[in-house]
């Protein structure tokens, strides 16, 4: 059931943009008086077709579920011979050069704007996410080296206000991309015990490669979410009930070392397969002493001997659910586009020049498991995917390549500075190295894929 999930999850992401983006094609076709003669999801032979309006434009379904096009009255492709002198004024080559750029950039620009109202509708609902509340990071780290301590909850980034988690990547992610350091504002609890001390912290994010941005950076810098402390839940039949720990026990220190939080002590049980542990606790106001031996089980999927004592440990970062008006969530949701939209053609550059792996690109087979992944998560996470794909699919189609919707735009724009349209000569060889650098793309794609599905597997 999982991988029929995964691939229901991810046609229907890809079905929604492909015809978003032809949408955009289809609309601003007919506004600008264009005859469409037919509008297809999916490539290749079509298998399901409908005529329907003025023009009665064949709507279908192609076999190749991957893409789909608007096909237009075009000089290029068909032949005009016994077509009406109304429709021959409704051609597509005929129409003036701005005509053209607005139908062909309509695609992108529908993905945009379908991310901008995703976002936006997530930023109205309210999205619960982790608060910016730091766990004890590392001596060794970037982190504390710079003044960041235990319960720090991070309230601004070089002065642009955060508020959950996901600011805080976002934010510096941007800031490793332009080179720079960050300047950390926070909260920290007064030693006193009333109020909060304000502090801002210098953060330099030099030891962050861009090729460090797709796993967990923040790590690699020592910042990572504040956990409750280990304070025990449900308790099953197993080690811990043998051993007489019960629901609200207070976890303190395992062999005499001090227990920072819940996920410190889940870690050390996991790690001590066999082993017996002496827990220090508290029960109430009154501390005790008690000794309990892990199971050892062999983990799903691994195969490596982990350590269990059958109890439950909450381990939930504080959460907070920010939710704005309407006029707001669209503001911040067409700034989310636009940084997002950045922040992918900065990657693009980088990986022109060399400073970014392609290792970073990612295909079909990645996309249909984030599609899944986020699908059980739950509808925001999903909704959240499909506006990152979308954004996604607007930039790659904007790229400067023959065949995309950017390859022709950059013609258009040719013709301009020319006055006159680009040769058919050179069209058609710009459209045989447009379509060998997509194809490269594409098999570095499918390769990338490949290592990671057999890498995770």
């Amino acid at each position: 059931m999982t991988l029929l999930h995964t691939l229901i999850a991810f046609f229907v992401a890809l079905g929604t943009l492909v015809v978003v983006h032809e949408l955009g094609h289809y609309l601003v076709a007919r506004w600008c008086g264009v005859k469409v003669l037919r509008f297809s999801v999916g490539m290749g032979r079509v298998i399901w077709s409908r005529r329907f309006g003025r023009d009665q434009t064949e709507w279908a379904l192609s076999i190749l579920p991957l893409g789909g096009y608007v096909k237009m009255l075009d000089a290029r492709e068909q032949d005009l011979q016994d077509i009406s002198e109304a429709d021959l004024k409704r051609e597509f080559t005929r129409q003036s050069v701005w005509r053209r750029i607005a139908i062909v950039a309509a695609g992108p620009i529908a993905n945009f704007l379908l991310a901008i109202l995703l976002f936006a509708g997530l930023y109205m609902h309210g999205v619960p996410e982790p608060v910016p509340v730091l766990r004890a990071a590392a001596t060794q780290s970037v982190a504390y080296q710079s003044g960041l301590r235990a319960g720090d909850r991070i309230t601004a980034i070089n002065g642009a206000p955060v508020h959950v988690w996901s600011e805080v990547r976002w934010k510096l992610m941007q800031l490793v991309l332009e080179k720079a350091d960050a300047r950390l504002d926070v909260e920290r609890p007064n030693p006193n015990g009333s109020g909060k001390l304000l502090n801002t912290v210098s953060l330099p994010l030099g030891s962050i490669a861009a090729d460090d941005l797709e796993g967990d950076f923040l790590a690699k810098l020592g910042l990572s979410l504040a956990r409750p402390p280990a304070v025990l839940g449900k308790i099953m039949d197993g080690p811990a009930k043998a051993a007489g720990l019960q629901t609200g026990d207070r976890i303190t220190a395992i062999d005499g070392a001090p227990v920072q939080d819940g996920l410190a002590f889940v870690e050390t049980v996991r790690e001590s397969a066999g082993k017996p542990l002496t827990l220090e606790a508290v029960r109430g106001n009154e501390p005790f002493t008690v000794r309990v031996m892990p199971d050892s089980v062999e983990e799903e999927g691994s195969g490596k001997r982990i350590g269990r004592i059958k109890v439950e440990v909450p381990l939930a970062p504080e959460m907070a659910t920010v939710s704005d008006d309407p006029f707001t969530a669209l503001a911040k949701g067409v700034r989310r586009t636009w940084d997002t939209s950045v922040m992918s053609i900065k990657m693009i550059g980088k990986m022109v020049i060399g400073q970014v792996s392609l290792k970073n690109i990612t295909g079909p087979i990645t996309i249909a498991d984030y599609a899944g992944q986020t699908a059980r998560v739950g509808l925001v996470s999903y909704l959240s995917f499909l506006a990152f794909i979308s954004i996604s699919l607007g930039v790659m189609n904007l790229l400067p390549i023959p065949v995309l919707d950017g390859g022709h735009l950059l013609y258009y724009a040719l013709e301009i500075l020319t006055g006159r349209p680009v040769s058919e000569r050179f069209g058609e060889i710009a459209q045989r190295a447009g379509l060998g650098i997509l194809m490269a793309l594409m098999l570095v794609a499918a390769f990338n894929d490949i290592v990671r599905l057999m890498f995770q597997g």
